[in-house]
């Protein structure tokens, strides 16, 4: 009993410092220019914005698909045909410079900054194939993610995702917000799963599936989510899916254990061209 007690004080002394340390640093936040606010603004009202790379318009985006579809072509056939549930096929490619450099641009960094509110830190990023399934399992199911109190992960399609190839799909956070009825019955039941997911059935009678909002796009649609307070999924799909999913949290992030699968050795990393081609992240 008092090891729970002081589990429950600790954890709000960890909160009460983290709120205070928003408040703080909400007079260091950076200035946004108005398409860069309507983002920040939109991931304030439902936890997500989907946009599209042309439209963010940022610098460096034709190096990193470039970079992509290079990496995407140098994965491996899994050979996973024979099997009911098939995992995605993921490749860690954060050291690659053109990916890093599209992560860390500063309009990019801005907006992240301003809706976690806090310094942030940049993980990683993963190239993603999600292949057919016939039911919900791993991440298909309705789920939330847990490295941060706030996060920022970015998707970006590499190749047109209707319907059939299982677009990343939410319900908006305005439906579940804190305390409401609807976040105790979702998140109870999202406990009774030991956090590893709700299926559909379980999720209609809380908030109805005319709600939910379903994500897809062209190749290069780019969609900024805060997955630990947006519940979300990747829909169940007869095709298949490629994507890039960045990583952002607070820095240093509430669970730094969570966040080292962006740069360790928990999938293959993709190969350097040379050694001085590596870069080097710090969180």
């Amino acid at each position: 009993m008092f090891s729970v007690i002081k589990r429950k004080i600790s954890t709000l002394s960890s909160d009460f410092e983290y709120y205070v340390s928003r408040l703080k640093h909400s007079r260091n936040l950076p200035a946004l220019e108005g398409c860069d606010r309507n983002i920040l603004n939109a991931l304030k009202k439902d936890g997500v914005c989907v946009t599209t790379l042309a439209d963010l318009g940022l610098n460096s985006s034709s190096e990193l698909l470039k970079a992509a579809y290079h990496q995407l072509s140098q994965m491996e056939n899994p050979n996973n045909d024979h099997l009911d549930e098939k995992l995605p096929q993921i490749s860690t490619v954060t050291a690659l410079p053109e990916f890093y450099a599209w992560a860390i641009e500063k309009r990019l960094l801005n907006i992240i900054e301003n809706y976690i509110g806090l310094p942030v830190a940049f993980h990683g990023v993963h190239l993603r194939k999600d292949f057919k399934s016939k039911h919900q399992f791993g991440t298909l199911l309705w789920h939330s993610d847990a490295e941060d109190r706030r996060i920022i992960k970015i998707f970006i399609y590499l190749n047109d995702v209707e319907q059939k190839a299982g677009p990343f799909e939410y319900i908006p956070r305005s439906l579940t917000s804190l305390f409401s009825w609807n976040y105790f019955r979702l998140y109870y039941k999202l406990w009774k799963s030991g956090y590893l997911g709700i299926d559909d059935e379980e999720v209609k009678p809380v908030i109805p599936k005319s709600a939910w909002k379903s994500c897809p796009g062209p190749a290069g649609t780019v969609i900024l989510v805060d997955t630990k307070n947006a519940l979300h999924h990747g829909r169940v799909r007869t095709e298949e899916r490629s994507a890039l999913f960045f990583c952002y949290t607070a820095n240093p992030p509430k669970r730094p254990d969570l966040c080292t699968q962006y740069w360790d050795d928990t999938y293959p990393r993709a190969e350097l061209r040379s050694s001085s081609d590596a870069v080097k992240v710090s969180t």
